[in-house]
């Protein structure tokens, strides 16, 4: 699991940590009852204070997502690919939401909307045909 930190994108550390957990797990990168990285390593890997860690580990356990396997550490839930592919289409669509206020706040027509949306669709699923080749 590799983890993308930008320090610079208002996104608070220990969220972008979070986020991305989740998104390993909805996406099958990481498994049920796999282990996480340990705090130090993953402090290490993403080059974050190890507080940051504990605080994003804590809110995953919180969450239902990671559980403390006694002596061995942190291990993935097995609800937690569930409830992670949940948690990632609520956080795409809450920024589609954002998007799509911005647009009818700036009198952007409900067609040009879709449009581009159709668009960006297209581009995707053109570069996911393309990384498969």
């Amino acid at each position: 699991m590799i983890l993308h930190i930008d320090p610079s994108n208002g996104i608070p550390i220990y969220e972008q940590i979070v986020r991305q957990v989740k998104f390993a797990i909805a996406n099958g990168a990481l498994q049920v009852a796999e282990h996480v990285p340990s705090v130090r390593d993953m402090a290490r890997i993403s080059a974050v204070n190890p507080n940051t860690v504990v605080r994003a580990y804590r809110e995953l356990q919180n969450d239902g997502i990671l559980k403390s396997i006694r002596g061995t550490g942190l291990a993935v839930t097995a609800e937690a690919p569930t409830l992670c592919r949940r948690i990632r289409l609520e956080m795409i669509q809450q920024r589609l939401r954002s998007v799509i206020e911005e647009a009818a706040q700036n009198q952007v027509d409900w067609d040009e909307i879709r449009q581009l949306v159709e668009r960006e669709i297209q581009h995707q699923s053109e570069r996911s045909r393309e990384s498969k080749s």
